[in-house]
């Protein structure tokens, strides 16, 4: 699925405050990666990235770029190509196809850290997406990573910036007793 949101290059408040949570160096995965801005920020803060999307055109512009690596793939109806991969840190925005989101947790290793920020129901009085199947529902990803995640911060509701949307946000870390707070 793509939206006007993907466009962006800024990376997202989100992903910024939360990844220093992400051990230091760390392989993190940008999952449906769109222009790859996250990918971008991430290596530029010294991880080791891998940014998948289908779309080749958006792949091929971060080729070549340091401390990224670049995964064509069909992420709704392809194979899943990450079995058995782990990854210190798995970042989503924009992006819902609620099928994989259990196997995206499986991609996290013991104080693995999920950042995710995308849409919700509400948003299609606002804008794209309007379907309810690439919208969460309330409070949907608290129920996902309610067992064995520890919450480090969870918002959901209506924003203006970058542009009016409501959407949801969280940042959960895999083990769940030793959960960090970034730094202020």
């Amino acid at each position: 699925m793509t939206n006007g949101h993907s466009s962006l290059a800024t990376p997202s408040a989100w992903v910024k405050r939360f990844a220093s949570l992400i051990s230091a160096g760390g392989d993190v995965l940008d999952y449906a990666c769109g222009n790859g801005r996250h990918a971008r920020w991430l290596a530029e803060q010294g991880f080791r990235v891998e940014a998948v999307d289908r779309d080749v055109p958006s792949l091929e512009s971060l080729e070549g770029l340091r401390g990224i690596r670049t995964r064509q793939a069909d992420l709704e109806s392809g194979p899943w190509p990450y079995e058995g991969r782990r990854f210190d840190g798995v970042v989503v925005t924009n992006y819902h196809y609620r099928p994989r989101l259990p196997m995206l947790l499986e991609l996290l290793g013991h104080g693995g850290v999920l950042i995710y920020e995308t849409f919700m129901v509400g948003n299609e009085r606002l804008g794209r997406p309007r379907n309810p199947a690439f919208l969460l529902r309330e409070h949907e990803l608290l129920g996902l990573v309610d067992c064995g995640f520890g919450v480090v911060a969870f918002e959901q509701g209506e924003v203006e910036y970058p542009k009016p949307a409501v959407v949801q946000r969280i940042c959960a870390q895999k083990g769940g007793a030793d959960v960090r707070l970034p730094p202020p």
